[in-house]
């Protein structure tokens, strides 16, 4: 029976979002287990007081320090099992410091920077998986059933009224996170202005931007401020994780290229228009709303790689300039219209 677990997963906030259920689930199937969980600063700031878990912070940016306080912090301790559920270099090395009996990673056509060195168990081997369901599969190894999508971030009541704040109760409320850890996925800020525009003339909404600090993505919201002719709430760089995830979760609609507020929205149960050329949503969408994606992947990958999705890689990217642009005004709206009028109905 295993009593102590270890998860390692570092970033991104996206991912992290996914390792929630995992959580939950663990706890729920097996009560009383002391869950320790490895993970990334930032990530750390969304989900470091989920209820229950242990949280050990690894700052990459401190470099070979993080690691040996890593091993600082594990220095005679063992675990039953760890999750090690990042495949990148820097995750590896830092599994290869927790001492544990199981060591559960991916199937070897996920693996990568020598993943297979630190782990003695693997998730089964399931094409076309989404990152979600693959993440869910690690509690399989374990004996137990791969978790459900159920989530829970935990928000305070100064949170939430951050969010109400910023947003109309009279009115439709679309938030846009135009912006990506990857600039190669984000779409041009006079298509997300256009889009606002249509959201505004057409459907009443208010339209709120949201970023992060980042020199990169405070001149993005701006340029799309800009370019707009109708009003928008500009909060780029005004709030916090905890108050994004409060705000989405009073949000009407979010939308959003590939990237970590998509997989929130998701989780607190607000649709996502995700725009999605650069990467396959199928893999890497917003799990709730696949249905609200505007897909060019397909278009993208053939354009810039020759190849069509049953013949390349799963999980491959088609991160090249120009992809992001086969992406129409016309696609956006349309989706947005399509999303409003399924919708509507529904608020009362």
């Amino acid at each position: 029976m295993t009593d102590s677990i270890c998860i390692l997963r570092l970033s991104a906030i996206g991912d992290v979002t996914h390792v929630i259920p995992v959580v939950l689930s663990l706890q729920q199937q097996r009560p009383g287990t002391v869950i320790t969980w490895i993970i990334g600063k930032l990530e750390h700031r969304l989900v470091g007081d989920l209820p229950g878990v242990e949280f050990i912070v690894f700052d990459k940016k401190a470099g070979p320090r993080a690691y040996l306080d890593l091993h600082r912090q594990l220095r005679g301790r063992h675990f039953d099992a760890l999750l090690q559920m990042q495949v990148a270099l820097r995750a590896n090395v830092a599994a290869a410091l927790v001492p544990a009996r199981i060591k559960v990673g991916y199937d070897r056509a996920r693996s990568k920077d020598l993943h297979g060195l630190f782990i003695n168990q693997r998730i089964a081997a399931t094409p076309g998986q989404h990152v979600r369901d693959a993440l869910a599969s690690f509690l399989e190894p374990l004996g137990l059933e791969a978790a459900p999508p159920v989530w829970e971030i935990p928000l305070s009541a100064a949170d939430h009224d951050f969010a109400r704040a910023q947003l109309d109760p009279a009115h439709l409320n679309l938030v846009i996170s135009p912006c990506a850890s990857h600039r190669l996925r984000n779409w041009p800020a006079e298509r997300y202005a256009a889009l606002a525009d249509h959201a505004i003339r057409q459907h009443g909404m208010r339209v709120v931007l949201v970023g992060s600090p980042a020199a990169f993505e405070r001149a993005m919201c701006a340029a799309i401020e800009a370019a707009m002719e109708g009003p928008v709430h500009n909060l780029s760089g005004q709030d916090t994780l905890k108050q994004l995830a409060a705000l989405l979760t009073h949000a009407d609609l979010l939308l959003a290229p590939d990237t970590g507020p998509a997989h929130i929205a998701s989780a607190v149960g607000t649709d996502v228009l995700g725009l999605y050329a650069a990467s396959n949503p199928h893999r890497s969408g917003p799990y709730r709303s696949i249905e609200w994606c505007v897909d060019r992947y397909p278009e993208a990958l053939l354009k810039f790689t020759g190849k069509r999705v049953e013949e390349a890689r799963w999980g491959a990217k088609a991160e090249y300039p120009g992809a992001m642009e086969l992406i129409t005004v016309r696609d956006a709206c349309e989706m947005l219209d399509r999303w409003v009028a399924a919708r509507r109905p529904s608020r009362g």
